[in-house]
């Protein structure tokens, strides 16, 4: 008589996380806590650094404070937006840049995280 031992392993498939719309909204600060209290207390550093890992130049977006409509900010989420095909117009891109400045940045950083490693692991136990 032979025994046998018949063991299920949880099998992983793979979420990808690829989406022609952005992974958190425009109010989501509070989904990445490291990045909010980051862009709360010193925003020029958090902005310069968003943009460098954007991959544009360090300073580029110290020149936003010399204009009415923050051109900078715009680019910067139009290039992301386009970057990883998110859906959008580049007028929402200057509403947001204008009116949800701090918010707009916080959002382009998640993207920019999220996007960086787009595979998800997920174990499912039968």
């Amino acid at each position: 008589m032979s025994d046998k031992m018949v063991v299920t392993q949880p099998r992983p498939f793979i979420v990808n996380s690829v989406s022609n719309q952005w992974t958190s909204g425009i109010c989501d600060c509070l989904q990445d806590l490291p990045q909010c209290c980051f862009s709360f207390w010193c925003f020029p550093c958090f902005t310069c650094k968003t943009a460098h890992e954007a991959g544009e130049c360090l300073c580029l977006p110290l020149l936003d404070a010399f204009g009415l409509i923050p051109p900078i900010a715009t680019a910067l989420r139009v290039s992301v937006r386009q970057r990883y095909g998110i859906e959008g117009t580049v007028f929402n891109d200057c509403v947001y840049a204008c009116f949800c400045g701090p918010c707009s940045w916080c959002q382009i950083a998640r993207e920019i995280k999220t996007r960086m490693s787009p595979i998800t692991l997920v174990n499912i136990a039968k």
